[in-house]
């Protein structure tokens, strides 16, 4: 089912609003250095270091950046994301500190300003550039580190300052709590389906977000009967749905914390066996990997994006598909594929559907992102970013000849169609579970 246009330029709307909402986050400038370092210093391991000093400045990294691609800015080239904790690490904690001190200036506020536009507006975290690295440079997860460091120094952009804000205050994002969560229970239950809510136990637990309860609510629609259908023991918790987490998309670890442990001590009470998470990218790796390292344990149970759990099911032979006559492309979310390494699974619920399927020129871990990933979708200062990105994305749909563009992310889904209604593109962007959803064979026929 498409969705109601007016509905998601509401919600665009909504995101400009953002800057407005955020509480202001104001210290001395000392202060801001100060916090900023102890988080450099904290983080900066001996992998981290190794990293910081193998850069042989070869530039493939600057050719592998959608944003350096399509506007040639040096600035942009990704290595250089990392000059301000380079610059700490030399002055701080290289072998050779004492000397680069003679030359290499100390960290200032007004650094930690000019290196908030390069972390924030300008990277994704796609982690392209770290694949073609040839010294295994993962520059991604540095970047993160600097977005951490300029977090706890009062330094996230104001529109995804004001959704962190909400979410370690509130529990809510974009105004979505568990009353809305019942809300749309029961709305569903209406239409005759049934939605397990709040059950004591469950083998599987399964995660919503924000976008789908306000947007795409065919995808949560289309997971709960793909659950039924299959005769799973789930449910959803009010207390713990929320996959999105905007703690590890602004840096900053104690919100992160927060919402990664409110679904991961909701699964464990349950005794579930399986958490799944819905088409949110980064909420993937948010509970799959981050969320062990905050918990500080082994979690109990397994992780899976709501793709890969259904290419599992389809190969296994347990979920049986009706045929579909269409011709589409594949996006893969970058957390899901390239950091998760989850491509087969999406393309086997593809192929049981019998879609043409015809890849884009870079596909899978060569994919290009969205342009809206780590949460630049919401900030006021990536907007000529998410455009560039999207750009380069259209013209490399447009080459495999599609009629449409499938891809299992809600953020990947609003940034391109955000760059459809702004170029006047008519490519339909749809959602992996919907159309397995829409198309679950009946096991009587």
């Amino acid at each position: 089912m498409a969705v109601d246009m007016n509905v998601f330029m509401g919600f665009a709307e909504q995101i400009k609003m953002l800057p407005q909402m955020a509480q202001p986050t104001d210290c001395p400038d000392e202060e801001r250095v100060s916090r900023a370092k102890a988080v450099f210093a904290d983080k900066l391991n001996r992998t981290r270091a190794t990293h910081l000093e193998s850069c042989v400045n070869c530039g493939l990294c600057a050719e592998a950046c959608q944003f350096y691609i399509q506007t040639e800015d040096p600035s942009l080239t990704p290595i250089r994301k990392l000059d301000l904790l380079k610059r700490f690490y030399r002055r701080e904690i290289a072998p050779m500190r004492f000397v680069y001190r003679l030359f290499e200036p100390d960290i200032t506020a007004d650094d930690l300003v000019e290196a908030q536009h390069l972390a924030y507006d300008t990277c994704t975290e796609c982690g392209r550039c770290g694949i073609v690295c040839p010294m295994g440079i993962d520059i991604a997860s540095m970047v993160n580190v600097t977005r951490q460091g300029l977090a706890e120094a009062g330094l996230i952009p104001a529109g995804l300052r004001a959704v962190e804000q909400e979410q370690g205050s509130r529990g809510t994002v974009f105004g979505v709590g568990p009353d809305q969560l019942r809300e749309t229970v029961e709305a569903l239950r209406a239409k005759g389906l049934e939605v397990p809510i709040d059950k004591e136990s469950a083998d599987v637990l399964v995660l919503s977000s924000t976008i789908d309860i306000l947007l795409f609510k065919d995808a949560f629609e289309a997971t709960a009967k793909v659950m039924n259908h299959l005769g799973i023991d789930w449910t959803i918790h009010s207390c713990a749905f929320e996959g999105a987490n905007f703690g590890m998309l602004s840096g900053y670890e104690k919100v992160q914390k927060s919402a990664s442990e409110r679904i991961m001590s909701q699964a464990i009470a349950l005794g579930a066996k399986l958490v799944i998470v819905p088409e949110c990218g980064h909420a993937y790796p948010a509970l799959r990997w981050e969320g062990a390292n905050e918990h500080g344990a082994e979690l109990p149970f397994e992780v899976m994006a709501i793709s890969e759990f259904l290419g599992r099911e389809v190969t296994a032979g347990r979920l049986q598909l009706e045929q579909v006559d269409k011709h589409i492309t594949y996006h893969d979310p970058c957390k899901v594929g390239r950091h998760g390494g989850v491509f087969a699974e999406p393309r086997a619920v593809l192929k049981a559907l019998g879609v043409k399927r015809t890849e884009m020129p870079d596909n899978k871990a060569a994919n290009f992102c969205c342009g809206g990933g780590a949460g630049l979708f919401v900030m006021e200062g990536a907007t000529e970013m998410r455009n560039v990105a999207f750009d380069l994305k259209r013209g490399q749909v447009e080459k495999t000849g599609a009629d449409s563009v499938v891809t299992a992310c809600g953020s990947c889904r609003v940034n391109l169609m955000a760059g459809a209604a702004r170029t006047q593109w008519p490519m339909p962007v749809e959602s992996l579970v919907e159309l397995v959803g829409d198309n679950l064979k009946d096991p009587a026929g």
